[in-house]
């Protein structure tokens, strides 16, 4: 019963100390049945009556002070039975110096531009933010307090945006569709404007954020006056139609035509169903591979859109890596020792995917996330006749997550999550539960953060892991800090629908910062910062991987930015991993090393980065450098063209290469890695563009020493192996696109795609030569045409009645 009494007070006590509050800035709308164009001009008998949203001040660089009057800023809202418009009138002393640059939706580009951020619940947590440029160019997404902006949510609303002799107005009309709100008679929404002076890189806003806090949702202020509205019935149809011609040198051009279908669905006021039917990601972006030499798989973005819209819940705890579902798995095959794979699928098709995602007024947040992929097979060779046959590579799955996710105080949450695979046959299953937890106090000053996860695995053999984490931060005024721990379990795993490379380790960090919250008479923005990590391996207690780090970021007056840092790590780690064997670990020795990084100011035509970076192994003529270098250059607000080369350089690498009998064999290697990229976009207008991107990665390594791990993580001669272990890889990705908006929520694009890779034992470090290599006969090419319409529920039905 006492430990009854001391968990509640506990409890208690945490809930009251992180809790939150402050007074806010309100605006009252009115109710409009007049139509409004949504053409920029504000005429309408309706805004001359509204109240006006003024009185800005400055976010950044100058926070807190008032906005100049030459910058003024007026906004009006109204709402209707189906909508809220917005209208803001934004002045500027030089309306020909106004930054308007034509790009691609969601993409601020180099502009001026003005948001609204609507938080229909008022909890401070989420907000519906949604951005218009001087250019007519939008961009929406999806704020959390936990996670920051998400920019792959969309939403369809209307926009206008026009230069006058003034400045530049903004219309916007909203649809209640794209909000969340509650059923209530009289809606209280939190509400922020923003605007940003692209020019003078002057940032600000109608309800003031004070920077020493770190909760810019909780500041918001408060719109009222919106009553008797209904959710309208949230359903919204997007069948697509994709043609898609392929052909190589060695294969016979041939065409497939995909059709499909995307529905959105309101479940009620809180939540939706997404769902796809026959998926077609055949235009998502590519994939930038490397040469990967390490002890762990590389990881890849995430760019099919289903995969990226509104997934803020899912990312929870970090425990889904949404890849997974579709690749090939790596599994125990059944077969036999004179048998191996001779045609292996590069992907699994995805049958059909669905999410449900929301939070009511009560501040739950629920997500269900739900895909199957199909059973696949391989052909299998046997080694010895010949004889091939079918073998079962990935049976069908289904993949799962979901989510609780419960706010209170406006600013703290606890979660729940959990994320399961299951496999038809006796394939593997895994199942992984996680509880988390983000407190803070009223403040905000104080953030303590962590969580308890467990993993199941049923295979050959069962596992279950566990990993724990606690995290403790200031979060306010110039000086900062935090300091936090982590522990990983040896059968913790997470890599059926997560990923994590590491396991069977605990880690201490700590950090300490201090920042300028205003600007003084050399920098706009400075920060520097103290770091520290240590990961201890479990079973010895040797450290794992250690850090000591020394980082800077500023503006100076001009609003270039300049960083640097310096690491060093004094230990020797063990390296449990590179090995490749259990209980094997390579001994890496102290090492130290820095970067610095510079970024003109992107508001002039031309612009630099530039990045160079080395690490040096103490005593030993080992490191690694390189390089980064970014030239952009904006011709007119429709054209642009950015190219990127990056060199790295690793010189006396040391690495696993094969195994001989019972020996680890390591190598001392020397690696060069050049990468080219080149992107460009012309922009006709606001909702149609031209983009494209290139990019030719080559990397190889030059075995120089060959030597055997010993078991006391040191290295001895190896005089007898001779395998050719080099690599030289080469690849090459062109996409060039066409998109057309030509409706809200509909889209034309037409892609042309080639690309190519080579690979070979054999080192040739002429640039010329490896780079004809790779066109001859791989290049792939692809042409597809793909439409999307978008389908309104409640416009189809007004369509019908009409008649």
């Amino acid at each position: 019963m006492a430990n009854k009494f001391r968990i509640t007070t506990f409890f208690f006590f945490t809930i009251t100390f992180f809790s939150f509050s402050q007074t806010k800035k309100s605006l009252a709308t009115k109710k409009t049945n007049e139509y409004i164009a949504i053409d920029a001009e504000l005429n309408e008998k309706s805004w001359e009556d509204a109240e006006i949203a003024t009185d800005f001040v400055s976010f950044e660089p100058k926070n807190g002070t008032p906005i100049p009057e030459e910058f003024r800023t007026e906004v009006k809202i109204l709402y209707s039975n189906d909508a809220v418009y917005i209208g803001a009138k934004l002045y500027d002393p030089n309306p020909d110096k106004i930054l308007k640059e034509l790009v691609e939706r969601d993409d601020i580009g180099t502009s001026d531009f003005f948001g609204i951020f609507i938080n229909g619940y008022n909890d401070g947590q989420q907000e519906f933010r949604f951005f218009v440029t001087a250019a007519n160019g939008q961009i929406d997404t999806n704020f959390t307090s936990s996670e920051g902006e998400d920019g792959s949510w969309n939403a369809i609303w209307e926009s206008n945006a026009k230069i006058t002799d003034f400045g530049y107005v903004i219309e916007m009309k909203i649809p209640y569709a794209a909000l969340r709100f509650p059923e209530k008679e009289k809606q209280t929404w939190g509400l922020n404007f923003f605007r940003e002076v692209r020019r003078e890189r002057q940032k600000y806003t109608w309800s003031p954020i004070d920077n020493k806090i770190g909760a810019i949702s909780q500041q918001a202020g408060i719109l009222t006056g919106i009553e008797n509205i209904k959710t309208p019935t949230r359903l919204f149809l997007i069948p697509y139609s994709s043609f898609y011609l392929s052909g190589s040198e060695n294969q016979k051009a041939k065409g497939e035509l995909k059709g499909g279908l995307d529905v959105k669905y309101g479940i009620n006021d809180a939540f939706t169903l997404d769902a796809i039917l026959v998926p077609d990601f055949g235009q998502t972006k590519f994939d930038n591979v490397v040469l990967n030499l390490g002890p762990f798989e590389q990881q890849f973005n995430e760019n099919r859109p289903f995969f990226t819209e509104g997934t803020d819940l899912f990312s929870k705890g970090n425990l889904l890596y949404s890849r997974r579902i579709g690749q090939t798995p790596d599994l125990n095959l059944n077969l036999a020792e004179n048998e191996s794979i001779i045609d292996y699928p590069g992907a699994i098709n995805l049958l059909n995917a669905m999410k449900i995602s929301g939070r009511d007024k009560d501040g739950l947040g629920i997500g269900f996330l739900n895909a199957i992929t199909e059973k696949t097979m391989a052909t299998a060779s046997n080694d010895d006749n010949g004889e091939t046959r079918q073998i079962e590579v990935s049976p069908l799955t289904n993949y799962n997550v979901t989510v609780f996710d419960q706010r209170f105080n406006q600013n703290s949450s606890v979660t729940f999550i959990n994320t399961n695979v299951t496999r038809n046959g006796s394939f593997r299953d895994a199942n992984v539960t996680g509880l988390l937890f983000d407190l803070n106090n009223k403040t905000n000053k104080y953030n303590l953060s962590g969580g308890l996860k467990s993993s199941s695995t049923n295979d050959v053999e069962n596992k279950n892991g566990y990993n724990a984490s606690l995290y403790f931060a200031e979060n306010n005024g110039k000086f900062r800090y935090s300091f936090g721990g982590e522990y990983l379990s040896e059968d913790y795993d997470i890599n059926d629908l997560g990923i994590n490379f590491r396991t069977n380790y605990y880690s201490f960090s700590t950090n300490t910062n201090y920042r300028i919250l205003n600007p003084n008479s050399i920098f706009n923005t400075f920060r520097i910062s103290l770091g520290s990590y240590f990961e201890f391996y479990k079973p010895t207690n040797q450290v794992q991987s250690s850090n000591f780090n020394i980082n800077l970021n500023s503006t100076n007056k001009k609003n270039h930015y300049f960083g640097g840092g310096i690491n060093v790590n004094p230990f020797e780690n063990f390296d449990y991993y590179e090995p490749r064997t259990a209980n094997r670990y390579f001994v890496n020795p102290k090492n130290a090393g820095g970067y610095f990084y510079f970024s003109s100011n992107y508001n002039y035509k031309f612009a630099l980065d530039l990045n160079p970076y080395i690490t040096h192994v103490i005593n030993e003529n080992r490191y690694e450098a390189g390089i980064n270098i970014s030239p952009r250059y904006r011709f007119s607000d429709k054209f642009s063209l950015i190219y990127s080369f990056d060199y790295f350089k690793q010189k006396n690498d040391i690495g696993f290469i094969d195994f001989e009998n019972s020996n680890i064999i390591f190598a001392r290697r020397d690696r060069d890695t050049y990468t080219n990229s080149i992107t460009s976009k012309f922009s006709i207008s606001s909702v149609m563009n031209f983009n494209l991107s290139v990019r030719h990665y080559w990397s190889l390594a030059e075995n120089n020493k060959i030597n055997n791990l010993n078991e006391d993580g040191s290295l001895s001669a190896n005089t007898t192996y001779s395998n050719n272990r080099n690599s030289n890889f080469s690849t090459w990705n062109l996409d060039l696109s066409y998109s057309w908006w030509f409706a809200p929520g509909s889209q034309m694009s037409i892609l042309y795609r080639n690309n190519a890779s080579t690979f070979t034992r054999e080192v040739d470090k002429n640039f010329n030569s490896n780079f004809s290599n790779l066109f001859t006969n791989n290049l792939n090419h692809i042409l597809s045409v793909s439409i999307r319409y978008f389908i309104d529920y409640n416009q189809a039905k007004n369509w019908i009645s009409k008649g």
